[in-house]
């Protein structure tokens, strides 16, 4: 890992992003970077494994490390997900735990809590989608409520969606960062290499467009990706797995309708991260029941080492 020259004045911070499935955590990761390294949809269990975001601020280097929604395993690769979290809870200089502003706090958030306390590392509340709130009253009970449970260093209510209290974030974590090098050269964005953002891309438009547990059972692996000698233009091959042979008719939709929008979205957003002209083409295969086959899941670079 390249190193920063060492500068007495330098500093770093090491924090993890944890919380439920759906809760902003990888809104807010893409919000504090000001660049999107994270899809985002609305579906639950988006991310599916550990993302580093870097910023340097100054002297200060922030490595921030989204983890996927916390929740209850129903396949290996879920118990694959579920390893990344905790194992993002060691080793931190804090930890920040995203709840939204109502509802009781599910089973999976307890036990979250509970990882918190035992690892005893500085722990971050932040209180997502408060623009969902017209009664403030209903906020302070929340934090009530939570505090009662766990004492967290602080609390911050936010609205990613609105860029609400994103400063205050930063005016926090910068208490965490201790002297010593930066671990990442100063313009890193995140440690993910370009085929994996580009294949996350895709899924993300996958998302988008199907819907229930069709795209949950799809997994994207870039198997070619190389820049042609004659001209700035960037030839990707995508291959989209699915487990069940009615789902890759559901992908490809009718005289292929769905597999071009998911193609052309995905076309133009990987030309923005880019900076190039691209040739996107995309094809499906089956692969029965592939969440549960950990050949598979390590393949696909979704093992949690």
């Amino acid at each position: 890992m390249l190193l920063t020259m060492i500068n007495q004045n330098t500093k770093s911070a090491f924090i993890s992003i944890v919380g439920k499935p759906n809760v902003g955590k990888s809104s807010l990761l893409n919000k504090l970077l000001g660049e999107k390294v994270a899809i985002v949809t609305n579906k639950p269990q988006t991310t599916r494994t550990r993302i580093t975001g870097v910023l340097t601020k100054g002297l200060t280097q922030f490595v921030f490390i989204d983890t996927p929604g916390f929740h209850k395993p129903k396949t290996k690769l879920s118990n694959s997900m579920i390893k990344a979290v905790t194992t993002s809870i060691k080793d931190v200089d804090a930890v920040m735990m995203l709840v939204e502003p109502t509802g009781k706090l599910t089973e999976a958030e307890l036990s979250l809590i509970d990882s918190i306390k035992k690892e005893g590392n500085p722990s971050i509340l932040i209180i997502n989608k408060i623009d969902l709130i017209a009664n403030k009253e209903v906020l302070i009970k929340r934090i009530n409520d939570i505090s009662a449970i766990h004492k967290f260093d602080v609390i911050i209510p936010i609205s990613v969606l609105n860029n609400d209290g994103i400063e205050l974030v930063f005016n926090e974590l910068d208490k965490y960062a201790a002297e010593g090098v930066h671990f990442f050269p100063d313009d890193t964005l995140t440690d993910q290499p370009e085929r994996v953002i580009v294949s996350e891309i895709i899924r993300e438009k996958i998302l988008l467009n199907l819907h229930q547990e069709i795209p949950h059972g799809t997994a994207v692996v870039i198997e070619k990706m190389r820049e042609r000698e004659d001209k700035e233009l960037i030839d990707i091959d995508a291959m989209i797995y699915c487990e069940k042979t009615s789902h890759k008719g559901m992908i490809i939709g009718k005289n292929g309708v769905v597999l071009k929008r998911i193609a052309s979205s995905a076309r133009l957003e990987i030309e923005g991260f880019l900076g190039v002209k691209i040739n996107l083409q995309c094809w499906i295969k089956v692969r029965d029941d592939w969440r549960n086959k950990e050949g598979m899941i390590r393949n696909f670079g979704l093992s949690e080492k």
